[in-house]
C-alpha cells in the first residue's frame, strides 16, 4: 500500500465531508469502511471478470426504496466500502490521484445510497467536477 491506512481512512472522512450539504443531510446509520481488496465473495456477487476490480460498493436499502415502516424496530446500518488496493492501483501510485479518486468513489456510492442509478450518479458526478 502506498498511503498508511490511518490517512486512507482520513481521505474517506475528508471525501464525505465534501458531499453537498442536501445529500450529506439526508446520509442517516450508514457505516463507511475501508478494506484492502474485493473479497471473491464479492467479486462474484458483481460479476466481475479477472482485471475487473471494484473502487467502491454500496450495500443497503437506498433511500428511495425504504418503505413506511423502514426503521420500525432494529435496522442493521448500510455499508459503504472503499477499496484501497484498487484505488492505489487504479491512481497510478500518484498520491494526490488516491485522495481524488477516493473523494469521487465516496460520492458514487453516497449517490447509490440516495438511490440514483448508475445513470444518474454518472449525470451526478460529471455535475460536481
Amino acid at each position: 500500500m502506498i498511503v498508511p491506512r490511518e490517512e486512507f481512512e482520513q481521505m474517506v472522512i475528508d471525501g464525505l465531508a465534501k458531499v453537498p450539504g442536501q445529500f450529506h443531510d439526508k446520509i442517516r446509520n450508514v457505516v463507511f469502511i475501508v478494506e484492502d481488496e474485493t473479497s471473491p465473495e464479492t467479486r462474484k456477487e458483481n460479476h466481475l471478470l479477472a482485471g475487473q476490480d471494484l473502487l467502491g460498493l454500496y450495500k443497503g436499502v437506498p433511500l428511495t426504496q425504504r418503505g413506511d415502516n423502514y426503521g420500525v424496530g432494529m435496522v442493521l446500518p448500510d455499508v459503504i466500502t472503499i477499496f484501497q488496493g484498487p484505488t492505489e492501483r487504479s491512481a497510478g501510485g500518484d498520491f494526490e490521484k488516491v485522495r481524488d479518486m477516493v473523494r469521487d468513489t465516496v460520492f458514487h456510492e453516497v449517490a447509490h445510497y440516495l438511490g440514483m442509478s448508475e445513470g444518474e450518479v454518472a449525470k451526478w458526478e460529471a455535475r460536481q467536477v
